[in-house]
């Protein structure tokens, strides 16, 4: 399961090591600075993770910034909770990249274009915040990084 933590929410992806493959799940509210615990406690019970994988981001020099500082309590509280290994993985640009897999152009087989309609990128962009969110797409792109250089 891996982690896009932030200030207001934070982004969830399940993956399967086997094909490293991972996907965006949800997003969990954050506020006053504690993570919905009971969203979470859900998640973990439901998809039984074998570990957590957290992005922390980190400066181009590779010094951790303020927002790190809670990440890294963050999974000491994780850790804590679940008993479970947690792992980070530098972060820096996911949120870009998620964006950017959000805006690309959907190409669609002319049979399934019959089918579906092509929204603007702008739309494509606000229906995924709404659903699961810019954030649990850079949550997959953590998980996916992690499948990548740490298995």
């Amino acid at each position: 399961m891996g982690f896009d933590y932030g200030t207001k929410r934070i982004g969830i992806a399940i993956g399967q090591t086997i094909t490293a493959t991972a996907h965006p799940l949800t997003i969990v509210t954050v506020k006053n600075q504690q993570p919905d615990w009971l969203h979470l406690q859900t998640l973990v019970q439901e998809w039984q993770p074998h570990a957590l994988v957290v992005g922390i981001p980190l400066h181009a020099n590779g010094s951790i910034n303020v927002i790190a500082i809670a990440v890294q309590h963050f999974t000491q509280q994780l850790e804590t909770r679940y008993q479970l290994p947690v792992y980070t993985i530098n972060e820096t640009l996911s949120s870009v990249a998620a964006a950017e897999k959000i805006s690309a152009p959907v190409r669609l087989t002319t049979e399934k274009a019959s089918h579906h309609t092509l929204r603007s990128r702008h739309s494509k962009k606000k229906n995924h915040r709404k659903g699961k969110g810019l954030d649990a797409v850079a949550a997959q792109i953590i998980l996916e990084t992690w499948f990548t250089e740490c298995l």
